[in-house]
């Protein structure tokens, strides 16, 4: 096992204790009491910290994305009538998991939802934050690490630069796991979505199936079913752990941006361990709810509790950063 997915499994077990704790969205760790500086300060502290960090992991979650407009995940808004409006119609799902959860008649139906999602994010535009934090990294040495299944990452650098630990809407894995293999997915939805047209469902002979044994294909994300734990999962994991091993003894910041409640164990809680863990470390989180910074770690890190699109873009003009 490499060492961040130890990080993880060992969050995981935490979780796993004190869940109680989680879902109430708290955490079971003691935090700082320090008062907040005013927003402008930490502004400035956020471009001086990377101005000064000689390597900086970045940690985006779900947050990210949703401040950028992809916010259609769990509720019934504008986003969400753009991208499934003849669902949401037809259904009256209050966003797109609830789509993703429910039991259709139909095979066709269900690849017709599962294409369409698929498709939104496969063909969104990079989000304005991530081209934000893109200006604000130029010139730095980085590795991005990500739970986020939506590409946006993926459409800004190569793949050595990424760990997706959590899966990747451009791939089909075999839904049994017959085999440790998976296949491109972009080409089979972009045809499924031109076959369906105004309607909601897919030809039969369209629903991808594993060439080796027979069984529908699924997406390789976490989340939607048999998850493939194989050769490309385990990459995604040695490559962060490879670039820390790497980098451990140089001034590292590391950058958590929109980790919500319910997934602290893949990003949250293990920076935190190396931040406290490693000498010359540095903690910068953003959330726009939640202000966690564990006491053990208050001299080395802020949370900035604010709109993740604002905090990057005004980083971005504090750097200077076109």
């Amino acid at each position: 096992m490499s060492l961040y997915e130890d990080l993880v499994t060992q969050t995981q077990m935490n979780y796993s204790s004190y869940y109680g704790q989680y879902a109430a969205g708290q955490t079971p760790y003691q935090l700082s009491q320090k008062a907040a500086l005013p927003y402008e300060e930490q502004i400035k502290n956020f471009a001086k910290q990377v101005k000064d960090a000689e390597c900086i992991i970045i940690g985006g979650a779900s947050g990210l994305s949703a401040a950028g407009g992809g916010d259609f995940y769990y509720e019934d808004n504008e986003s969400y009538r753009k991208y499934f409006g003849k669902y949401a119609e037809k259904y009256g799902f209050n966003g797109a998991f609830d789509g993703m959860m429910h039991q259709y008649q139909t095979r066709e139906e269900h690849w017709g939802y599962l294409a369409t999602f698929l498709h939104t994010t496969q063909t969104a535009p990079v989000r304005q934050p991530y081209l934000d934090l893109d200006a604000i990294l130029k010139g730095k040495e980085f590795h991005i690490l990500t739970t986020n299944q939506d590409t946006q990452f993926m459409k800004l650098y190569d793949e050595k630069q990424v760990s997706e630990i959590q899966g990747d809407h451009r791939f089909f894995q075999c839904s049994r796991q017959c085999h440790d293999e998976i296949w491109d997915a972009v080409k089979p939805v972009e045809d499924m979505i031109k076959a369906m047209g105004d309607g909601t469902s897919i030809p039969k002979e369209m629903i991808p199936r594993c060439p080796q044994c027979g069984a529908e294909m699924f997406p390789w994300v976490r989340g939607y079913g048999n998850f493939l734990q194989g050769r490309k999962y385990d990459r995604q994991y040695e490559k962060i752990s490879n670039y820390i091993e790497k980098h451990k003894t140089e001034k590292i910041l590391f950058i958590e941006l929109g980790v919500g409640r319910m997934t602290p164990m893949f990003i949250q809680e293990p920076f935190w361990n190396l931040t406290l863990t490693l000498p010359d470390a540095r903690y910068i989180a953003v959330n726009d709810k939640y202000d966690f910074l564990p006491k053990q770690i208050e001299d080395k890190g802020i949370v900035i509790v604010n709109n993740i699109a604002t905090v990057l873009e005004d980083v971005r003009k504090e750097a200077g950063k076109k």
